[in-house]
């Protein structure tokens, strides 16, 4: 695997490495080592998926609150999605910062976002699937969430939105969230 760090420190880009042949290729998708080389968490305590049948999905922007941070590896199994990070790490020069990178089924890119971000995409294509290895139990009541559309962060979804839901309409945005400081965004 290749691993690229980000512009936000922590969050990395993994290439799998193909060994191909007439049949096709094998490539690894997971290593504790590596991960664990680099210092990233190699604790996942679940997998879950996310299908969705229409184009211009947009699912997020999506955390956990402490203690219940996640980490989480997503890669596009189906499809493609413009998958976006936003760092809620309040000690961290890129606060508020964010970033965007398309994940398709057919590069097998992943994403891997450590612990206080916040995470979200939008399908690209209908009928897409995405997966995720998430490093901590999903905590009822400890999900949160920042606005799609927060003016201060300014992201740029690729397409027109066709299906969110309401909960992803109603989230605050990041300057007027309980959860974080008030403070002026990198971007």
């Amino acid at each position: 695997m290749h691993f690229r760090e980000t512009a936000l420190p922590g969050a990395y880009v993994i290439d799998i490495e193909k060994h191909a042949d007439d049949r096709g290729f094998f490539a690894r998708t997971w290593c504790r080592r590596e991960f664990a080389d680099r210092g990233l968490v190699t604790e996942f305590v679940q997998n879950s998926v996310s299908f969705n049948p229409t184009a211009g999905t947009l699912r997020g922007l999506h955390y956990q609150r402490a203690p219940h941070w996640e980490a989480k590896v997503v890669q596009c199994m189906r499809g493609a999605i413009y998958d976006v990070i936003v760092d809620l790490r309040a000690a961290s020069t890129t606060f508020g910062r964010w970033l965007g990178i398309e994940l398709t089924a057919d590069s097998h890119r992943m994403l891997y976002i450590p612990e206080q971000f916040a995470h979200g995409f939008q399908t690209l294509t209908a009928d897409t699937e995405v997966g995720y290895m998430i490093s901590a139990f999903h905590a009822p009541g400890a999900g949160g969430g920042i606005r799609y559309d927060d003016r201060s962060l300014g992201i740029r979804w690729p397409m027109p939105i066709t299906r969110i839901s309401a909960q992803d309409e109603s989230w605050p945005t990041l300057e007027n969230h309980r959860d974080f400081p008030k403070t002026e965004p990198a971007n």
